[in-house]
């Protein structure tokens, strides 16, 4: 259901480098090894971290998806199959969340009003646009950033997002499907609209609710471009 969720990415990093003859001949000057400035490993290490803190958080996000999963009455076969994880390890987290209060079910309707729910539906409808624009939308880079965990749902970036998509539609309006400009204008008007106290919070996490919200998403514009 959620292969995009569950796909995680493994950095391997092997090193190497030239070995220098430490010994220095009578006469000769003393010569020092170069070595790297404290710049120059930040700059280096900054993309290796961002993969490694987004297998991180897509490893937590995984972990809740399965409670989803559980809360579906999914079997432990089919979890394992769509998560690509092991029987026991499946089994596991299935014994855990079952022994567990389940709470209520996971409503997958698109028209929910939680802040979690309106940032992952923005998500997907700026990744469709970014996808069918590549080389040209303006939202492009700011969803790499999210998709690689460089930039956080804050307030200011779902802000600056909102921004990059409605500057996109401007753009590309005429082309898209009229499905595209309804889906932002129900979910900006959502996200200005002073937040409700609910009776009862929903259920899952912030994360999961924002990945439900974002496949729904994409899957109901493609089907509108179907």
């Amino acid at each position: 259901m959620l292969p995009a969720i569950t796909r995680l990415y493994n950095l391997v990093i092997s090193s190497g480098g030239p070995v220098y003859n430490c010994g220095v001949a009578a006469g000769e000057n003393t010569r020092q090894s170069a070595t790297l400035t404290e710049e120059q490993a930040e700059r280096m290490l900054a993309g290796m971290n961002d993969v490694i803190r987004a297998g991180e958080e897509m490893r937590r996000l995984r972990a809740e998806m399965i409670k989803v999963f559980v809360g579906f009455g999914w079997t432990q076969d089919r979890i394992a199959r769509l998560t690509d994880m092991s029987q026991p390890a499946v089994s596991k987290q299935v014994t855990k969340y079952r022994d567990a209060d389940p709470g209520p079910p996971m409503d997958l309707s698109l028209d929910q009003r939680d802040v979690p729910w309106l940032e992952g539906r923005l998500w997907g409808l700026a990744e469709d646009i970014a996808e069918t624009y590549a080389d040209t939308a303006r939202c492009s880079r700011s969803i790499d950033a999210l998709a690689r965990g460089r930039k956080r749902f804050t307030p200011e970036n779902v802000d600056g997002l909102r921004r990059l998509v409605e500057e996109d539609l401007r753009l590309h309006g005429a082309e898209l499907p009229g499905g595209h400009r309804s889906a932002y204008d129900e979910i900006s008007r959502a996200l200005d609209l002073p937040p409700r106290r609910p009776d009862a919070a929903p259920p899952g996490t912030a994360s999961v609710r924002r990945a439900l919200a974002h496949r729904i998403q994409r899957d109901r514009l493609r089907g509108a471009t179907d």
